[in-house]
């Protein structure tokens, strides 16, 4: 009898298979700790769930969605501002774009790193032509430049991009992160993804 076991696959989780220590989080602790790290869920939800719904309806709805969750008027016209700041800004138009779809599940076989990778991106728009995957992040203090970012999330990132361009072969595939607590949006460059796949590659001591 054959032994299937030994057929099966290594599954990749792009959230736990960095190879790395996540970064330490924003600390929930204490009165301002917990704002900081609620209005980051707050802003990651509507991040999320906003573009499904007509962009002359947003803002009451978000109001609403804040004011539900006994949010402040003050700190609520905040948290909506700072998110349209995102939503509503051209270079980021393509995340948030008709047709982008929040929280997409994703498989594909990796055999330049010996297994199936199995997750779930944030954000994901899918043009004729182009992929764009974003991954948010709502616990952290964002950093000052692409090479201050943690190492743990560009590889996420990098092995995101790798399995996208298996499922979406012929199209160009970027990746962003966006960071809740501001909220800004970081590009990833090509370049950089590459580094990591290969650091993945070679730390796995394939042939």
């Amino acid at each position: 009898m054959p032994n299937t076991a030994a057929a099966k696959p290594r599954i990749i989780r792009p959230s736990d298979d960095s190879g790395l220590f996540e970064p330490p989080s924003i600390s929930p602790g204490g009165a301002a700790g917990a704002g900081r790290f609620q209005r980051g869920l707050l802003v990651h939800t509507l991040l999320a769930r906003l573009p499904e719904i007509a962009r002359e309806r947003r803002r009451d709805i978000a109001l609403q969605f804040l004011a539900a969750r006994g949010v402040s008027t003050e700190e609520a016209g905040e948290i909506t501002r700072h998110t349209f700041d995102v939503l509503d800004h051209p270079d980021f138009a393509a995340a948030f774009a008709p047709g982008s779809r929040a929280e997409i599940a994703i498989a594909a076989d990796l055999p330049e790193l010996g297994g199936r990778l199995n997750g779930r991106i944030d954000r994901l728009a899918v043009t004729d032509g182009h992929v764009l995957a974003v991954d948010f992040k709502t616990n952290r203090a964002p950093p000052k430049s692409i090479e201050d970012a943690p190492e743990a999330y560009v590889r996420q990132m990098a092995l995101y991009r790798l399995a996208l361009a298996k499922v979406f072969p012929g199209r160009t595939v970027s990746c962003a992160l966006v960071w809740t607590d501001g909220p800004s949006l970081m590009a990833l460059p090509d370049s950089l993804l590459d580094a990591h796949i290969g650091a993945a590659r070679a730390s796995l001591d394939l042939p």
